[in-house]
């Protein structure tokens, strides 16, 4: 009795498959014509995209070893500005970086216009648009007053982590530089002391304190010479 129980219901699911396939069919067809295709694509992607990353970390290898030849400057900047202009996003930041930094060893003005346009661009992550930043601070440090430094660094200087601390750094040289010995004590003691600072940033910051130039004397100032005595007899008069 089993046996011919389990038959019918065969039959009935049979009969049902039919149904649907009868009615279904055709869309059922074409969604695992959608899945191969969906899938292949993907695959293709992947391939494609594998192989442009590992030509761009080509090229850009090949630009790096150009940078570390100083006779070959040029071409490092043509073989950079190439990966800048056509790379994957990637390796385009890294070659924005790296063609700042070499412009910056030409010129400083320039290669801080650079890094401020990595910093002012918003399509770029944020700690990647504050390291700009900073380095953009680090090639102006020895020609930019202090004021205007502050105003390149105010958005990191009371920030928390390592870049806040850097530029703390920064401007402490740059008070150093402009002979300002009590704000860049001021700086210097702050690495010194606060329990998060990087221990780099800190023992340079001790260095640095030992060798503060001495504050400026003031010119003494020379005594007045009290006026002659009069006479009685003219006071008199």
């Amino acid at each position: 009795m089993s046996d011919i129980i389990r038959e019918v219901d065969e039959e009935l699911r049979r009969e049902r498959l039919a149904k649907i396939w009868k009615q279904y069919g055709g869309y059922i067809v074409g969604a695992a014509l959608l899945i191969v295709a969906a899938t292949a694509g993907w695959r293709a992607w992947e391939y494609y995209a594998e192989k442009a990353a590992a030509e761009a970390s080509a090229r850009f290898e090949a630009a790096q070893k150009l940078a570390n030849d100083d006779a070959k400057s040029d071409e490092a900047k043509k073989a950079l500005g190439d990966i800048v202009a056509n790379g994957p996003s990637g390796y385009k930041l890294l070659a924005r970086f790296r063609l700042a930094g070499e412009i910056g060893e030409k010129n400083a003005q320039e290669g801080a216009a650079a890094f401020d346009a990595i910093a002012a661009d918003t399509s770029v992550e944020q700690n990647f648009r504050d390291i700009a930043r900073l380095r953009a601070a680090k090639l102006l440090v020895d020609t930019a007053s202090p004021e205007d430094l502050k105003k390149r660094l105010e958005p990191l200087l009371g920030a928390k982590g390592n870049f806040g601390f850097s530029a703390k750094e920064l401007m402490a040289l740059a008070y150093i530089r402009a002979g300002d010995r009590q704000n860049a004590e001021l700086q210097l003691i702050e690495l010194t002391l606060h329990p998060e600072a990087p221990q780099s940033i800190a023992q340079r910051a001790r260095a640095l304190i030992q060798i503060l130039p001495e504050p400026k004397e003031k010119p003494a100032v020379a005594p007045q010479t009290p006026p002659p005595a009069q006479s009685p007899l003219l006071k008199k008069q």
